[in-house]
């Protein structure tokens, strides 16, 4: 497995196709990692939609976005599926982040976080609103994840740093 970017570092640029459930309606688009700058982002790398463990963790965060955007963060979910599977992942279970598709892995790649027989490593980045990778944590079996306070005390680190 590849090391990925290192913390300090401008965090590897990306453009995904994606989308965000919107009320009723699966908004598609693609997401620029350059045009998130301003706020802090939690990139949550996943093995896949509808999966026992990727579903508790994204519902968690879900479930927490008046944490994220009170610490003036957005999170976006990856994973290999494509952006048909996100929008049926996200309707089946009320999901209110960007989930884009990495279809070919480059982007897993890119952060290190790319695995042989299971496809991407549960992983998650959090970004300064600076573009910088500020602190980051790349599961080696993925039958846990990082939990919202713990995310939400690394982003208040971000925030008063």
């Amino acid at each position: 497995m590849a090391s990925g970017p290192q913390l300090g570092s401008p965090a590897p640029d990306f453009t995904l196709p994606g989308g965000v459930l919107a009320g009723e309606a699966f908004e598609r688009g693609e997401y620029r990692l350059s045009t998130a700058r301003g706020r802090a982002l939690v990139l949550a790398f996943y093995p896949g939609d509808n999966t026992t463990v990727c579903t508790k963790q994204l519902c968690s965060y879900s479930s927490g976005m008046e944490s994220f955007e009170g610490l003036d963060a957005d999170v976006w979910g990856i994973s290999p599926q494509g952006v048909d599977s996100h929008e049926s992942f996200a309707r089946a279970h009320g999901l209110r982040m960007p989930l884009l598709a990495d279809e070919g892995r480059e982007i897993a790649r890119a952060y290190g976080v790319a695995a042989p027989g299971i496809g991407v490593r549960r992983a998650v980045f959090l970004v300064g609103p600076d573009g910088v990778l500020r602190w980051k944590h790349v599961a080696l079996l993925g039958a846990t994840f990082q939990s919202l306070s713990t995310l939400t005390d690394r982003l208040s680190g971000i925030k008063s740093a």
